[in-house]
């Protein structure tokens, strides 16, 4: 099998759209052995994807819930479908900086995730990808509205009393 220039190009535009995506690309074994690492997590993680490539998830970051994300990868791959958090059932995976201008007020990034399977040419599933969002603005947005509701909510009880 050879590769023409056409092919070759079309593979150097999406690695470099991978890498510049601002969504969190994390491809893993099911050994939990980080095989990509793109642009977002280096820039937000701090770590270079030739530093955490080959090493395990959780040793890089041993605050992540090993028990909870190993049913979700393990399900994920048995059942060959994706899986979905949001940052109201856990706000985060990975505990990065909240680095947005505008919503500087929050401690850290909360995150929706996406986990998807990955097969090889056999149709097996060998890895997962996790797909990381910086949701950050929606959840202050959200927390803003629901503590102005909650304000009015006792503005009116004193007044009516």
């Amino acid at each position: 099998m050879t590769i023409d220039a056409d092919d070759a190009n079309s593979f150097h535009w999406l690695v470099d759209m991978l890498e510049s995506v601002e969504v969190g690309l994390v491809v893993i074994g099911l050994d939990f052995r980080v095989q990509i690492w793109n642009g977002f997590m280096e820039h937000h993680s701090g770590l270079s994807a030739g530093k955490i490539q080959g090493r395990s998830l959780f040793d890089a970051f041993p605050d992540i819930p090993r028990a909870w994300l190993t049913r979700k990868v393990d399900s994920v791959a048995m059942l060959n479908t994706r899986a979905f958090t949001s940052w109201e059932q856990r706000p985060y995976l990975f505990r990065f900086r909240n680095t947005r201008p505008i919503t500087g007020t929050e401690e850290f990034m909360y995150q929706n995730l996406t986990i998807s399977p990955l097969a090889g040419i056999d149709g097996k599933v060998e890895k997962v990808c996790l797909m990381v969002y910086d949701v950050t603005d929606i959840a202050t947005s959200k927390q803003a509205l629901e503590k102005a509701n909650a304000q009015l909510e006792e503005i009116n009880r004193n007044g009516r009393g």
